[in-house]
């Protein structure tokens, strides 16, 4: 997709995310999230051309600037949006699908040092609550919910809502739709009970 549309697409998953939200110049101007997410992209493009170094020294400058940190390898699907930001870390092997909603202080992390898929992969119309940590190679299927401060170390199904230390999967139901509002989710319904 091309540069400018993609950035339009952005500040709409934005607006459509945090009722805050109260222009599109608002976003653009003042939205860390969605700036860590645009510098990602950038570092992302350069890493792929094998500029590692410039790719991490990027990656470090948006870092600094907005309090997110994106490793330049990590892979990121369409309208991921951090709200607030500060102290979100994604990790290198980490993947994210389309319409993801990470709040501030989520980590998805590696728990081991090893040259391998290492952090973990969420599916599409996941969300994350303040504080949650992933870790390690798990796979968080399409439309689930991680509760704020959880700590997931094992997989969990689509469609799963995640809370605890360590985190305990059960199926979503109607009424979690209903506390964090329908139109945060973009994924297919039939997963929900």
């Amino acid at each position: 997709m091309a540069f400018f549309p993609r950035i339009r697409e952005d500040i709409a998953a934005a607006k459509r995310r945090d009722p805050a939200a109260r222009s599109s110049l608002e976003v653009f101007l003042t939205y860390s999230g969605v700036h860590a997410v645009w510098g990602y992209r950038l570092a992302h493009r350069l890493w792929r051309l094998r500029l590692r170094l410039a790719a991490r020294i990027l990656s470090q400058s948006i870092r600094s600037a907005t309090g997110v940190e994106i490793h330049p390898a990590a892979v990121i699907g369409r309208r991921l949006f951090i709200d607030h930001g500060m102290g979100v870390v994604i990790g290198e092997t980490a993947r994210i699908g389309d319409d993801v909603l990470l709040y501030h202080g989520v980590t998805l992390g590696g728990t081991n040092t090893a040259h391998v898929k290492r952090h973990p992969t969420l599916g599409d119309g996941v969300v994350v609550g303040t504080g949650a940590t992933i870790l390690g190679a798990v796979t968080i299927g399409a439309g689930s919910l991680v509760g704020a401060h959880a700590v997931v170390v094992t997989d969990a199904p689509a469609g799963s809502v995640l809370t605890g230390v360590p985190a305990k999967a059960r199926r979503r139901r109607k009424s979690d739709d209903a506390e964090h509002g329908d139109d945060l989710f973009f994924t297919d319904p039939a997963i929900y009970i």
